[in-house]
């Protein structure tokens, strides 16, 4: 596991349609180590702090590995570094693999897994294309984000290191598909909800709506 970018950005406004809208989702490669703290990057900052950002979300992680995916959809030869308003791209970390509560050293940083991405209409201004977000989120490939516990600094190339994995074993992908499959399991939600602490409050209420659902018999 290790890190291929790090990138970071100050919020800008940009034309949407006939509107202006401010984001924080265009971000830049840096070079060199950068200060973790509590919240996000140094030199990184986002924009609507009603659904972006917090402890919970202080670092946006996405796997390098839906790269080559994704520019094959997208018809693109290549793609940008931080294409998905990224944080972290990260190679050996993928939904399936990475269990939310998962802690982890990057550089001297101390960080765990709090709970995959729900795509916005500002992943579709980054793109380009504003039916985006939906066949991201359909794809299951949302990255993560990343609850720091201990501040550091990280960097480029740097290693990532597994320190804990709870036992409940829920990944990112198990997450998503209990939330987003139509084939949506009652009991698998309840146990999410039940070891999931870290999860906000868009998760919480899709889990337990599905949760509370009768059995059609």
């Amino acid at each position: 596991m290790k890190i291929v970018e790090v990138c970071v950005g100050e919020p800008r406004t940009v034309r949407h349609g006939r509107k202006e809208v401010t984001t924080g989702i265009f971000k830049t490669p840096v070079s060199g180590k950068v200060h973790a703290g509590l919240l996000n990057l140094a030199g990184d900052r986002q924009a609507d702090l009603s659904v972006h950002g917090g402890r919970d979300k202080a670092l946006y992680v996405y796997p390098h590995e839906h790269y080559r995916y994704w520019a094959g959809e997208l018809g693109k030869s290549s793609l940008e570094p931080a294409q998905f308003g990224e944080n972290l791209t990260v190679t050996g970390m993928t939904e399936e693999t990475v269990v939310i509560g998962n802690q982890y050293r990057l550089g001297d940083v101390v960080a765990t897994v709090a709970q995959p991405r729900l795509p916005c209409f500002k992943l579709g201004i980054r793109v380009g294309d504003d039916a985006f977000p939906k066949r991201f989120l359909a794809s299951g490939r949302l990255g993560f984000y990343l609850r720091v516990e201990q501040q550091g600094t990280l960097q480029k190339g740097d290693s990532i290191e597994l320190l804990q994995r709870p036992d409940h074993g829920i990944s990112v992908q198990a997450l998503w598909q209990t939330v987003f499959d139509d084939n949506r399991d009652r009991a698998f939600a309840q146990k999410a909800l039940d070891a999931l602490p870290l999860i906000d409050a868009g998760w919480v209420r899709r889990l337990k709506l599905i949760a509370a659902r009768q059995d059609s018999a």
